[in-house]
């Protein structure tokens, strides 16, 4: 059988299994999946092989997003300046993933996490999307619900967090990653404090474990490119490169790449025209690059 032939097979499989364990999602799951062949792409791009829906692969699945999807803001800078309507701003999941695949893009929370759960669902996870809290700021912040078996998990490649973690009302729990420790703990009804160390902010989000339906969600989706929406006056790009965290931010000057250890973090100046070292440092398309500095530059300096 033909390599090919044999991955859509494995995904319908995986999108049966999703219907005949979690009939009363299928409604809410199947507006969001994506194609055999575009999945197809984005797990070569990911490098990581189909596996039934379980903790090893959601495992594999974020380590390889935070190595491969940057956490940018550029694409949407573009997006926001080529789109007049703010309703059609949005890349939704088909779009996103096409971006990322052939162009080197990411996003910020909301698409990023919308797009990632298109995929869990293509692949047979389940789960739900939430709306979250970062400090004073209200409903800033998404993340992911996925349910493997009787256990709930935290999945957020819109941070990032970088692995999955477990959820627990009756308790604290806890994960150590190369790069930082988590707590996740219970601070009233459906409401959980996410915590990281070592990082200047402790706190990440607090978690409100609270379902969002489609709808809602995607009308946040359309309002974070509004008046209102977050990261559309600076650019920003964050991912594991060389199995390190790397980051530029605009807002920081004088302009500059910066890597975080242990605790740590060390600036590296840029070489070259700053838009195209961002550019490709983080394997992202040159030209939306420059143009959203273009766009932005005047807005950090």
């Amino acid at each position: 059988m033909r390599p090919g032939v044999l991955f859509c097979l494995i995904v319908v499989h995986l999108r049966l299994y999703g219907k005949l364990c979690f009939p009363a999602q299928e409604k809410s799951m199947s507006s969001n999946l994506l194609s055999a062949s575009l999945v197809k792409r984005i797990l070569a791009r990911l490098a990581v092989r189909p596996a039934s829906p379980r903790l090893s692969f959601l495992d594999e699945l974020v380590t390889a997003y935070t190595r491969t999807v940057p956490w940018e803001t550029a694409f949407r800078i573009a997006r926001r300046a080529d789109v007049a309507d703010t309703a059609v701003c949005p890349r939704w999941p088909e779009q996103f993933w096409q971006e990322a695949v052939t162009l080197g893009s990411g996003g910020t929370c909301f698409e990023s996490n919308y797009a990632f759960f298109a995929l869990l669902q293509t692949l047979g996870f389940h789960g739900y999307l939430t709306i979250n809290n970062m400090g004073e700021k209200i409903g800033c912040h998404s993340a992911i619900i996925v349910l493997l078996g009787e256990e709930k998990w935290l999945a957020d490649v819109g941070l990032p967090l970088y692995a999955p973690l477990p959820v627990n009302p009756d308790g604290e729990t806890r994960r150590i990653t190369t790069f930082q420790h988590y707590t996740v703990r219970p601070d009233g009804r459906n409401r959980y404090q996410i915590e990281r160390f070592p990082h200047p902010n402790r706190n990440a989000f607090t978690l409100i474990d609270e379902p969002v339906p489609d709808d809602i969600y995607r009308a946040r989706v359309v309002a974070d490119y509004g008046e209102d929406g977050l990261f559309l006056e600076k650019v920003i790009a964050h991912k594991i490169v060389d199995g390190r965290p790397w980051r530029f931010n605009m807002e920081e000057t004088p302009w500059r790449l910066s890597v975080f250890g242990w605790g740590t973090r060390d600036d590296y100046d840029l070489d070259g025209d700053p838009a195209t070292a961002v550019a490709e440092f983080f394997g992202m398309d040159t030209a939306v690059v420059r143009q959203a500095f273009a766009l932005t530059d005047s807005h950090a300096e």
